[in-house]
């Protein structure tokens, strides 16, 4: 099942503005997309900017970030 639903960014937590038809502790996927007054990041390298200190190739850093078998929420 797919939906669009605003959210706003309220110290550290993103809040739905409306209700969501999920159960209480249900797992969901996110693809969160900024609002047009918010320039989103430009490089795929900057999605985690700050978070980690990265000096390898872009190319590298996405694979760590996007592949499903790096994210300990996934795996087994």
């Amino acid at each position: 099942m797919a939906i669009t639903v605003e959210a706003v960014y309220e110290k550290g937590v993103l809040r739905p503005t409306q209700p969501l038809p999920f159960k209480e502790y249900e797992r969901v996927r996110l693809t969160i997309e900024a609002s047009n007054d918010v320039q989103p990041a430009r490089e795929s390298g900057t999605r985690g900017y700050g978070l980690i200190h990265w000096t390898g190739p872009l190319a590298d850093l996405d694979y760590l970030i996007d592949d499903v078998a790096n994210d300990p929420l996934e795996g087994p």
